[in-house]
């Protein structure tokens, strides 16, 4: 079978890539209005771009044209948390998308507890595994639906206790889900250890000679 591109809707390639780029991880994420009311979205199309500094990307689309709530306030405030849920927090990861009006707090309407973050002004969830506030690096807009490819550079990092051990995060103790086609999730699953593949030291580059 062969589907010319061209062909699709906007929407029909959305179902058809997010149908075919899985498993993807959630980008649970606080942002605050010029108001002060707190929203929070699930984004999985996530990753991140580098390890110093920490840069993470998120791509946030528009509804209709117009700028998403958490699109808008980090344009607006320059600052957001990217929390971490757990397989505990599925429901609320899912019904945290749908969309209110911008005066409506989704944190608020779901119960969820907040606390502050360390250095900037949005606070992060309190009850999930991992936060990372990040402060805005640049934004790139893609394609004909006006998606931003939103980078922010991590400054604090906030771990559950115990999660963190050895330098690494242990993901079975983590206990994430992620986003695959439609309204589907999935949780970690079996994990299969190989064996260890030798690396080169990554390491900072000298930009002056």
């Amino acid at each position: 079978m062969q589907i010319m591109a061209e062909s699709l809707s906007p929407e029909a390639t959305y179902r058809l890539m997010s149908g075919v780029v899985v498993p993807r991880p959630i980008a649970w994420i606080t942002t605050v209005s010029d108001d002060g009311v707190v929203n929070l979205a699930p984004f999985s199309c996530f990753t991140f771009v580098s390890n110093k500094p920490p840069l993470i990307g998120v791509n946030i689309g528009r509804k209709a044209g117009v700028r998403k709530d958490t699109g808008a306030n980090i344009h607006a405030s320059g600052e957001y948390v990217i929390n971490i849920g757990d397989a505990t927090q599925l429901e609320a990861i899912h019904l945290s998308s749908v969309e209110h009006p911008p005066e409506v707090s989704e944190t608020d309407v779901l119960g969820l507890a907040t606390a502050p973050s360390r250095i900037i002004r949005t606070p992060r969830l309190a009850d999930v595994p991992v936060s990372m506030e990040c402060r805005l690096e640049r934004i790139i807009e893609f394609g004909d639906t006006g998606a931003e490819f939103v980078v922010g550079e991590v400054l604090v990092f906030h771990l559950r206790d115990g999660l963190y051990r050895d330098g690494k995060v242990d993901t079975r103790e983590l206990n994430p889900v992620c986003r695959i086609g439609g309204p589907n999730y999935a949780s970690l699953g079996d994990i299969v250890t190989l064996r260890a593949v030798g690396q080169t030291e990554k390491s900072v580059l000298n930009r002056n000679g």
